[in-house]
């Protein structure tokens, strides 16, 4: 196991080098321990509370919960008394007399309705008015007067309406501008931000097939081949993987990534083909040809944006689509809207898969060729320990390794020299890296997921998560062509059929984001709103097509924007900090965050010796809990690279 923690020291240096040369003086931009449950009564579990979900009573945020009052400051500049001198001294006790009458009466509600004051809005209002009215000792001179009348039998309460009115859209500025806010946050027809895209007739062809069919081989031939051209992918190995691919081949090509920039040449002068990490695409260079992989990650819930993103946005007169065939009937349907004419490629595998009727049972059992995929860290750290207290050596691989570990891992397991033949892996292995597997083993089919209050909930693994993991083994081309698909421990077998056999449903809709220009429009409407706040108002007044898109969970984001708004920053910045790419689970990565943040209001630089400073002595592990700390440690040096 702990072979990992040395291929990662050893690669320091190297992260050293490429992180000094950094300067971020302008910005433009757990271990889960459980133990699994098993079986079809898990199944059942999860089924039910699947249910049970929605009938949960969640607040719904609505504008009256998330709107707060400004406070109310006097503009009015008349000399002093002149209030007093026309219509005389007005007693405390004899304002709150008229403004209590004020409020009580029902044409008052009305009016205040009628001009979008709801009662939670009405309610604070009225507190702000009366305390300005009682406490202001200088009241403007009409107001007085108007008091003045009221109290002497002269006038009535609603000639207070006006000035009420005034006062409500001074303390709630976003009843002034809601119409443009709505503007702003109609989100119904996203395929309308790109019209640059639109002036391109684009032919889109979607490859459709399961893992191992060579729908992605097939897309990237025609990428090669064309005078430009720009990958899609998502994650940064696999754009790494094609950037090197194209460079092998002759094609010159760059690569792009939130944390790194690479250029084919020599001398740093851009190519005219690009292998980037999806939320890294340009929707403004034009391109010859353009793949997007993995197009079902559309309906992800905190990513799926970048890939409505680039299908609406791309500047490419031919798109290859790569991905399962739920997503052809969206994608068309998305594309009545943009015009572009639709291909639809179908696939078979290439290499056979047989899903096994016999458990494996033991890790005597387990042989060359084997990965055994589990779901929780715990997990990867308990079956590695058991391979290796029997002689048996395994590559290791788990969403919290960095990517040069990850490749490190897999060569050692894909090199028939290596006597490493064992791998032990999460889902981090579903997309991405080409792995020379013979027999894919489930060690449980349960994952965790920290909710936002923290609870570690359960879920089965869905049909098209254990497909696609599944489909990993048997790769075209390897030494494993005929691959198998088993469970580790014998009740799951059932559970595992019940998953594969069942549909993967389609793609109903796609995800959508706010952008930093919507939010900063947003702002400038309401001024006094935190970035949080602005975020939670603009997802309670979009408008969206809910038959075809969705708004993607923001709660990262609006946790990030959390943990900076005491410290002042331009809203852009702020913005841009919050699309961090990192886990608000890892307290010394956050604390890091803040830390970044803080060195930016200052104006200091974030240089590479300041960074030093803060992270201290990088040791070799020695225990997991320092593995763990060393992996925190190298998701701040993507982050600080993520900020360049």
């Amino acid at each position: 196991m702990f072979n990992i923690c040395t291929t990662v020291c050893r690669k320091q240096p190297k992260v050293h080098k490429l992180i000094k040369q950094v300067d971020v003086t302008n910005l433009t931009k757990h271990v889960l321990g459980f133990k699994s449950l098993q079986g079809q009564e898990l199944y059942s579990r999860h089924s039910k509370s699947k249910k049970n979900k929605k009938s949960q009573n969640t607040p719904v945020k609505t504008l009256e919960s998330l709107v707060e009052p400004v406070p109310y400051t006097s503009t009015h500049t008349q000399p002093h008394g002149i209030g007093e001198e026309l219509g005389g001294t007005l007693a405390k006790e004899k304002i709150l007399g008229i403004l209590t009458q004020f409020y009580v009466r029902k044409e008052v509600r009305k009016f205040a309705e009628e001009n979008g004051i709801e009662s939670k809005f009405f309610h604070k209002s009225f507190q702000s008015f009366r305390k300005f009215c009682c406490d202001e000792e200088n009241l403007p001179v009409e107001l007085h007067l108007i008091l003045s009348d009221i109290a002497a039998g002269a006038g009535h309460v609603d000639d207070l309406l006006p000035y009420f009115l005034q006062h409500t859209k001074k303390i709630f500025p976003h009843l002034e501008c809601l119409e443009d806010l709505k503007k702003i946050s109609d989100l119904r027809n996203p395929a309308n931000w790109y019209q640059e895209a639109r002036t391109i007739d684009r032919k889109i062809i979607y490859h459709a097939g399961p893992t191992n069919s060579g729908k992605t081989y097939h897309a990237l031939q025609r990428l090669t081949a064309a005078k430009s051209g720009v990958y899609c992918g998502p994650l940064r190995l696999l754009a790494a993987e094609v950037y090197n691919k194209c460079n092998d081949k002759g094609t010159p090509c760059d690569l792009v990534t939130g944390e790194e920039r690479r250029y084919s040449s020599e001398d740093g002068e851009p190519s005219n083909h690009v292998a980037c990490t999806v939320e890294m695409t340009s929707v403004n260079t034009h391109y010859e040809v353009a793949v997007i992989d993995e197009i079902q990650m559309v309906r992800d819930k905190g990513r799926g944006w970048a890939w409505t993103r680039a299908l609406l946005g791309l500047c490419a007169k031919e798109i290859h689509l790569c991905g399962e065939a739920g997503g052809i009937d969206l994608v068309r349907e998305l594309m009545l809207h943009t015009g572009d004419d639709v291909e639809v490629k179908y696939y078979k595998r290439l290499t056979d898969l047989a899903y096994l009727d016999k458990a494996v049972e033991s890790f005597d059992n387990i042989k060359p060729g084997d990965c055994i995929v589990c779901f929780s860290k715990n997990d990867i750290y308990f079956v590695s320990q058991q391979l290796e207290k029997k002689g048996i050596q395994c590559a290791v691989i788990y969403g919290g390794l960095p990517p040069g570990a990850k490749l490190a891992q897999a060569a050692r397991f894909n090199d028939p020299n290596d006597p490493c033949k064992v791998m032990v892996a999460t889902d981090a292995i579903g997309m991405g890296l080409n792995l020379a597997i013979k027999r894919v083993i489930f060690y449980s089919l349960t994952k965790p997921t920290i909710m936002d209050n923290g609870q570690v909930e359960i879920d089965v693994v869905d049909t098209s998560t254990a497909l696609q993991i599944g489909g990993r083994a048997g790769r075209f081309g390897t030494q494993f062509e005929h691959g198998e698909v088993t469970t580790f421990r014998r009740k799951d077998l059932q559970l595992l059929t019940d998953i594969i056999t069942r549909s993967v449903d389609s793609i109903k809709q796609a995800g959508l984001h706010p952008t930093a220009d919507q939010i900063e429009l947003f702002a400038y409407h309401l001024p006094s709103a935190t970035l949080c706040n602005l975020i939670d108002i603009f997802i309670v007044l979009s408008e969206l097509d809910n038959d075809n898109f969705f708004m993607c969970n923001l709660d990262d984001f609006k946790i990030l924007a959390e943990m900076i708004e005491h410290i002042p920053l331009t809203l852009r910045v702020r913005y841009v900090l919050c699309c961090s790419p990192i886990s608000r689970n890892k307290a010394f990565v956050c604390s890091m965050f803040q830390k970044f943040a803080r060195q930016l209001h200052v104006g200091e630089p974030l240089t590479f010796d300041w960074l030093c400073g803060q992270i201290g002595t990088i040791s070799e592990p020695k225990t997991i809990t320092d593995l763990v700390h060393l992996e925190d440690i190298f998701d701040v040096f993507d982050l600080y690279l993520w900020l360049r």
